[in-house]
């Protein structure tokens, strides 16, 4: 599985990076954690608002930053 996370770099990018850490310490999957910073590779997303978490390549959060508990979950369902 493989989490990308969208944003260049403000708190809210930096947080939803934290949030996932914690969701991946908790369920011990071992998930591969990108963060992604390059607008062009953000647009082509089609995301426009950063925070944005990415499961597998399927944009899953946009322009918030969810809690450990909700990344949890979609984790659990993107395997």
């Amino acid at each position: 599985m493989h989490i990308k996370i969208l944003g260049q770099g403000c708190a809210k990018c930096e947080q939803l990076y934290k949030e996932v850490v914690k969701a991946d310490q908790a369920l011990q999957s071992g998930v591969e954690i990108t963060k992604v910073q390059d607008m062009k590779e953000i647009v082509s997303y089609g995301v426009m608002r950063t925070p944005a978490l990415v499961i597998n390549g399927e944009v899953k959060v946009v322009g918030k930053v969810p809690s450990a508990e909700e990344i949890r979950n979609l984790i659990k369902g993107g395997r």
